[in-house]
């Protein structure tokens, strides 16, 4: 006897009621995560605020917060949430305000190594964010007070604390040094 589990769209994924757990959606399977730890979220906020005040000072688009969803795929649906992400204004203008999850990936996703996050995990992020149109990958990792970043085309960069970290193409004009992140 063969059994089926139905797999689940977005629109279901975006129904589920908050609480203890953040979920993403990997091809139509729940994946259910455990919240962030103190490390980790302080480390978000000192890239995701300077560079929120960055963008918005300059109209360049949307910086979004952690738990945002970003709708990959359809059919099954990938939904994936960075630790914060960065769309362009006109993407942005082009989608509008919408209810649920952004469609497709952000132009930049900053994710922070989490203390039980694997080389292999880490890596699979990146490649997915970039497989699915990111222009860049930012991740931070506080054991190493490095910044590594990654673009299209496997052109890795690691920065350490005697380093700035540019926003070069993506996000004209930002910048901050790496030791600022890791203070």
């Amino acid at each position: 006897m063969t059994t089926s589990t139905a797999l689940m769209t977005a629109e279901e994924l975006l129904k589920l009621p908050r609480g203890v757990y953040r979920y993403e959606l990997i091809e139509g399977e729940l994946i259910q995560m455990s919240p962030a730890g103190q490390r980790h979220g302080k480390h978000a906020i000192r890239i995701a605020a300077p560079l929120a005040v960055y963008v918005e000072d300059n109209d360049l688009g949307e910086v979004f917060a952690a738990e945002t969803g970003f709708l990959l795929k359809r059919n099954p649906d990938l939904v994936r949430a960075p630790d914060a992400a960065f769309v362009r204004k006109e993407r942005v203008d082009e989608v509008g305000d919408v209810d649920g999850y952004f469609p497709g990936a952000p132009d930049l996703a900053i994710e922070v190594v989490s203390p039980n996050d694997t080389a292999f995990e880490v890596e699979e992020k990146v490649e997915m964010w970039l497989r699915f149109g990111a222009l860049a990958v930012w991740v931070l990792n506080s054991k190493v007070r490095a910044v590594t970043v990654h673009r299209s085309g496997n052109k890795v960069t690691r920065l350490t604390e005697g380093d700035m970290l540019e926003g070069e193409d993506v996000v004209p004009g930002f910048s901050i040094a790496v030791a600022k992140l890791f203070k």
